[in-house]
């Protein structure tokens, strides 16, 4: 079978044809339909991600598909079922091997490259927004990154929420996408006088910041008392340095959050918010954003176009045509 196979930490995946590989006891095969992309699979290739496999791998997080063969000890799936699956890697080939306890069941009305594009960017912003900073009805959320994956998703959430939504993007097309996904308020990041327009807009509550630097410590300096900081990542390349007195001062709350953290300690808190979410998705209240659409040969360009900053929202990567 074809796949985007990491060898070497030094060099670019290449398409490789490798063995189809055949599923352990407690795991299912799918034949893999559609690969979302995340910027965390800039760092697998690199391999300065926190959970890097041992080489060779297979780059691709989280994946749609239909389940082809079964474990000997699966009994709560079927051949033909269709399933995502966040796997963490693995996602860029014809087929894949996966834990069951990863999978999850299609709503019938979502389309393939819709749950590709879903479970990691909507799990993050609800568990994010609800779970972690409480977001209430009022509060004045911004957005760091808005137009990006996750971003995108914190918006729609955010008001669904019933917060005042504030989005941060680059330039004026990835600004009029934020607004037109329900935000109520868009800056620009490279506005010099950002600070004084947050502030202008009577502060800020809770912050979903998944970019950091400059961006971070104009969101620290807008903060109400007693607001709530979400950090998803730092796609500015730049971690911040907290400055824990003003955290003192505002009473300022920090949470640090990874989504694939809690399929590990508390599966539960995922499986009950991906309910949530396929719920709203199925009433037509959320829908992912994929600006661009790639097929397993262009693997490498759908990496670039997420390096580069070209894309808003997902990057999907078709690998059947269903």
């Amino acid at each position: 079978m074809k796949a985007f196979q990491v060898t070497d930490f030094e060099k670019n995946p290449t398409i490789e044809n490798i063995p189809t590989p055949n599923p352990k006891a407690d795991q299912v095969r799918l034949k893999i339909m559609s690969c979302g992309l995340n910027f965390a699979d800039i760092l697998l290739k690199s391999g300065t991600y926190q959970e890097t496999p041992q080489l060779p791998f297979v780059l691709g997080m989280e994946v749609s598909g239909v389940v082809d063969a079964l474990g000997s000890n699966v009994t709560t799936l079927s051949i033909g079922d269709r399933v995502a699956v966040f796997g963490g890697h693995g996602g860029l080939a014809e087929y894949g091997c996966f834990d069951l306890s990863r999978c999850v069941q299609l709503p019938e009305k979502m389309n393939f490259d819709d749950a590709a594009a879903f479970q990691i960017a909507y799990g993050t912003s609800h568990l994010a927004l609800g779970y972690k900073a409480k977001t209430k009805p009022g509060d004045t959320l911004l957005v760091l990154g808005a137009s990006g994956g996750v971003g995108l998703t914190a918006v729609q959430l955010g008001k669904l929420m019933g917060a005042r939504v504030v989005g941060v993007a680059r330039g004026t097309h990835k600004m009029e996408i934020v607004k037109k996904e329900g935000a109520d308020f868009v800056l620009d990041s490279d506005d010099p006088d950002l600070v004084s327009h947050l502030k202008d807009l009577g502060g800020i509550d809770v912050v979903y910041d998944a970019v950091g630097g400059e961006q971070f410590k104009s969101a620290l300096k807008s903060c109400n008392p007693e607001a709530r900081i979400i950090l998803i990542g730092f796609a500015s390349g730049n971690v911040p340095l907290l400055k824990a007195n003003h955290l003192l001062v505002k009473n300022i709350t920090v949470h640090g959050f990874y989504w694939g953290g809690f399929l590990q300690f508390k599966p539960s808190a995922v499986t009950e918010s991906l309910k949530q979410l396929f719920e709203w998705y199925k009433s037509d209240r959320i829908k992912p954003h994929i600006s661009h659409k790639f097929n397993l040969d262009h693997a490498e360009d759908a990496l670039n176009t997420l390096k580069q900053r070209k894309s808003t929202g997902k990057v999907v990567v078709k690998i059947h045509e269903s």
